[in-house]
This record gives C-alpha cells, structure tokens and sequence, in this order.
C-alpha cells in the first residue's frame, strides 16, 4: 500500500527540522531588526551582531541608499517584466554586465536573478551524461543541488586534498576518455564556512603540467570584493585569476544585495545565456536592484578604503583570538571561525548566554556541518565593526570559554528558549 507524503514527513523532519519547536526564532530565524550595521536589535536588545553578510559596510552607505532609492522611485519595483530573453532586457542590465567584465577583466559576464539559483542552473547547462564533475567535498549547497542534475557520473575529493584530487581525477580522466566526455572541476574561492581559500592554484598547476585535461569553475561568492589586490577574488590572491574559466560571483557578500553574475569567455556566456533554464525562464533583475548594484561595484572598484577597513577589522580580530588561545582553523580570508569542544546543549547555552547577557550575536555551527563534539562560532567581520567591538568580543569569548570549560554549559538538554510568533 502507498505511503502517504504528509505522514512520512510528520515522521522525519529532517537533520534540522527535528530541532525545530524548540529553536525556531532564536537560533533558527531569528529576527535581526533595525539598521543593518555593526549592531542590530534582537528580543528588543541592543546586540553586536557578528553575522551578516555585509562585508564591505556597503548595506547602509548613503549613496547606495540614495540610488537604491531613486531607482525605485524612478523605475519602481516590476521592471522590466518578463525574462530577459523575452521582454527583460534593457540597456542598464548590459552596462551592469559590461561593468562588471571591466572590473573582472574577463571577457563577458551574466547577470543572474539569484546566486543559489544561478550556480545551479549553471552546472546542468554546462555539463550532459557522458561529462564528468570532479568537486570538492565541502562545496556550498548551490554546488551540491546543481549536481543533482547532472546526469553523468560525479567524483568528489576530499577537502583542499591534492592527493584526493589527484586520485578522483584519474578515475574521472578514464571515465571520460572512455565515453567521450569532458571533465568540469568545480571548487571555491573561499569557502564560507571555515573561511580558507580553495587551492585554485594548486589545480591550475595540475592542469599546466598536461597531466589531465579540465575545465575549472570557481564560486568566488566569499571572495569576490574581500580578496585580492583589488578586490577580484581568490583567483587574484593567488595569482591565477586568468586561469579560471567560469568564475561566479555573487552581489550577497561584499556588495550587500541581491543577485549574481558569471564571468567567462565571450562564447561560454553567449551558451548561458540561451540555454541557463534559471535566466530563461525567469523574471529578469527589477531595476532598482541592477542601478543599485552598479553604485556598490563602483564603490568596491573606487573606494579600496571599505576593503582596507574590512581586513583592519578582520585581521586584528583574528590575530586577538588566536593570542588568546583560541582556534580559528586555516582560515585566509575574513571568515573566522572559533573552534570549542562541547555537545549540543553546551552549544545551545553558551549561545543563550552570548546573547542575553553579553549581547553578542553570532552564528552557531553544530552537527552534522562540524563533527559531533565540535561548536563553531563563526563570525562575520565587516567595515562597520570598530576595534573597540573587537576587544570586546574577544574579552566576552575568554569569559564564556572558560565558563565552557568549566562545566557551566552542562546540561541534559538543549536550552529552549519561549518565542512570540
């Protein structure tokens, strides 16, 4: 007999879900309110917030405001209507594309509605069943659902693991002499979670060597606009930014909005651009956003000074974890994560206490991202943190880990916090 769909939901509600009376609101959809900054309202409180994406301070300058504003009085939220193959396209989205292959120094781009969306729909245009995807085993969601859809075989190496690599490579280049085939390696500039940069080098070297043949595609989503001399991403830091063949980038990060883009030759975007069923079939980028994002690139490209700032912030307050003891991991980017040993409920009440009593807000990773007796505190370092919000932090997480680890966190369950709806 079928089983029905509802009920076999009610019965798993998946790794997170099963969480979810118990979290929802506080450590899972919290509501962040007032102005986006370096502090924020949460419960009614006044708290140093160490996690939103806003990189370079960009969400609130006044001149992003005002264009974002003026734009929406000017065009107003629906334009242009239709995807952009219909009846989306406008002039302002070319310059938008044309800016950005400028400041990228590749050869075309396209713009995409949505970063998650837009990596997906990349990776099934690109590849069909005789091709053969080579990735890395901590590669964002958005990599991972875009495999799904890939008809063909996929091979993961374990994380920044040349050896790995190495090994999946030729089992993939086998496969792919073997049925006439490609290979697509895919990897990431940074990877958002520990914050250390994906050995595009080191890959790029392999191919140089005539050792395997490749094509290499690169989320950048964490670099773009945080690394590199100017701001290109991981691909500059390292010195093989030419070498990339499919570079995405997205404007959630550094730029503070919404939207994405994917930088390649002339001929590959054209191919995207008639055959991504994301971008075809879908509304193109309202105005407001395109004139919006066009004032955030101008202000990454023409003022480094929100860039420099980020990296004082970022590099004193990882420098000032590490000199008080703490694990921040491998991280060579602004991501900084904090490595403590401890259990769920010690996570969920060590979290409870950042905020309710010293007010500060910061992500919370546990199992399965981390192993089981692992908490990671991941902080978001930006342009609009001052030093003082940094010693501060610092001082608070020298308090709470000796709290940890002197048992206080103890306790049989998770803490559970009352929530109004």
């Amino acid at each position: 007999m079928a089983q029905d769909i509802f009920d076999k939901i009610k019965k798993n509600r998946g790794p997170l879900g099963q969480y979810s009376k118990g979290v929802h609101g506080y450590f899972t959809f919290p509501k962040l309110e007032g102005e986006i900054g370096n502090k924020m309202i949460f419960r009614g409180k006044e708290c140093l917030v160490w996690s939103v994406n806003n990189y370079l301070g960009l969400a609130n300058h006044p001149e992003v405001r005002k264009a974002d504003a003026d734009a929406a009085a000017e065009w107003g939220l629906a334009y242009p209507m239709g995807s952009r193959m219909m009846t989306g396209q406008t002039s302002m989205h070319e310059a938008l594309e044309a800016e950005i292959s400028q400041f990228m120094e590749k050869e075309d781009t396209i713009l995409l509605n949505f970063g998650y969306q837009g990596m997906v729909s990349a990776i099934d245009s690109m590849v069909d069943r005789n091709d053969i995807i080579v990735y890395d085993s901590e590669s964002h969601a958005c990599i991972l659902d875009g495999m799904r859809l890939h008809a063909g075989k996929r091979f993961v190496f374990q994380h920044n693991d040349m050896e790995s690599f190495d090994k999946q490579m030729a089992r993939a280049t086998k496969l792919a002499d073997a049925q006439n085939g490609g290979i697509m390696v895919i990897t990431e500039g940074v990877f958002g979670m520990a914050g250390d940069q994906g050995k595009l080098k080191e890959l790029i070297d392999f191919r140089k060597s005539g050792k395997y043949d490749f094509r290499l595609f690169v989320d950048d989503a964490h670099g773009f606009g945080t690394v590199g001399k100017t701001g290109q991403g991981a691909g500059e830091e390292q010195g093989v930014h030419d070498e990339i063949d499919i570079l995405f980038g997205t404007f959630a990060k550094s730029m503070a909005s919404i939207g994405a883009f994917i930088c390649a030759e002339e001929h590959i975007v054209e191919y995207l651009r008639y055959n991504m069923r994301s971008q075809v079939f879908a509304k193109s980028l309202p105005m407001p956003l395109v004139v919006g994002a066009r004032k955030r690139l101008e202000l990454l490209r023409d003022q480094p000074e929100h860039k420099e700032k980020l990296w004082t912030i970022a590099s004193t307050l990882q420098k000032g974890l590490v000199d008080s003891g703490f694990d921040i991991g491998v991280t060579n980017s602004a991501v900084t994560p904090v490595f403590l040993k401890g259990n769920l409920a010690e996570a969920t009440n060590m979290t409870f206490d950042l905020r309710e009593n010293y007010n500060i807000f910061c992500s919370i990773v546990i199992y399965p991202v981390v192993p089981k007796d692992v908490i990671m505190l991941r902080l978001i370092p930006t342009a609009s943190h001052t030093l003082e919000d940094v010693k501060y932090t610092i001082d608070t997480f020298v308090t709470v880990k000796a709290k940890l680890d002197a048992g206080e966190y103890k306790s049989e369950e998770m803490a559970t916090v009352e929530v109004d709806k």
